[in-house]
């Protein structure tokens, strides 16, 4: 193990902003698993592979000679729609039956999705360049990628104007209102069927946005889907959901927790640390419960 970062303290910042930069994108995407998951009670997993979706449209923008950061306005409005079509074809068959068979149903979405993607674009790892260039704080000790400060700026902007769009919109409302109680709301004339399809999209269009500032901050490829979804999962399990605040500041927390397991156990472990950690936080979970049922009996 490498404990540089626990003898230099310029090493832990720099584990520390990057990680909290990192971490807002993550939410970013979290937040949508756990909107779809609040109101359709489906656990997405193929949401990561909706994330590389949208880095792909951003590349290929930038391979065209347009700017990859436009993706973040083109990729969304691609991936609603990709959203409504899934929703239409699949989700909208499982909405009601049992989470097991959601769960199923996206799993298949997501090896259907890493094929396209994979016979479409090939298995190279890209990257848009963005060409951002660097942020040096600290007398040049800590180095940011622009292209990091660029995608959390990004991720916070649309954070603020999703929430916005679900407290003062009729369509966000009736989301709301399908969250609470899906029946209730059907009674009093909400189109559950457009407020769930609405709401896939939405997850849909998140991820857009996110695949389009991952694709000019990190490589992508067509397989890398899954740990993406690993980390919407857990950040939703730690937060709850509903609780945006929460998956905001879970989010920065894994990614501080990331760069940190990078540093001391080494790039080749980072994947696997998160896995681990997802492990751990699932036992705790079913510790907890047990206790607490134990403790009404």
């Amino acid at each position: 193990m490498d404990f540089m970062v626990f003898q230099y303290p310029m090493i832990s910042v720099q584990a520390c902003l990057d990680g909290v930069l990192l971490g807002i994108l993550f939410a970013l995407i979290a937040y949508g698993m756990a909107l779809q998951w609040g109101v359709m009670n489906i656990i997405n997993i193929a949401q990561g592979d909706l994330v590389i979706l949208g880095g792909y449209i951003a590349y290929f923008m930038y391979l065209y000679g347009i700017h990859p950061a436009w993706g973040v306005i083109v990729a969304p409005v691609i991936m609603f729609f990709v959203g409504i079509a899934i929703y239409k074809l699949v989700i909208n068959k499982v909405v009601d039956r049992d989470l097991f068979i959601s769960i199923l149903a996206t799993f298949g979405i997501s090896i259907l999705f890493m094929q396209l993607m994979n016979f479409a674009f090939g298995a190279d790892v890209v990257l848009a360049n963005s060409d951002y260039g660097t942020t040096m704080l600290f007398n040049n000790n800590v180095v940011l990628p622009n292209s990091k400060i660029f995608s959390a700026f990004i991720s916070i902007l649309f954070a603020i104007c999703l929430v916005i769009y679900m407290k003062k919109s009729k369509l966000g409302r009736a989301i709301r209102a399908t969250a609470q109680n899906a029946r209730a709301a059907k009674i009093l004339g909400v189109d559950t069927e457009k407020v769930y399809a609405a709401t896939f999209g939405i997850n849909a269009a998140l991820c857009g946005v996110a695949g389009a500032l991952i694709s000019i901050t990190f490589t992508i490829h067509p397989y890398m889907g899954l740990p993406y979804t690993i980390r919407s999962f857990m950040i939703v399990i730690v937060a709850g959901l509903g609780n945006l605040p929460g998956v905001a500041m879970s989010g920065m927390g894994l990614g501080v927790f990331e760069e940190f397991a990078d540093y001391i156990l080494g790039t080749e472990f980072r994947i696997g640390s998160v896995f681990l950690l997802l492990v751990l936080i699932l036992v705790y979970r079913r510790f907890k419960l047990s206790r607490k049922r134990e403790y009404l009996k």
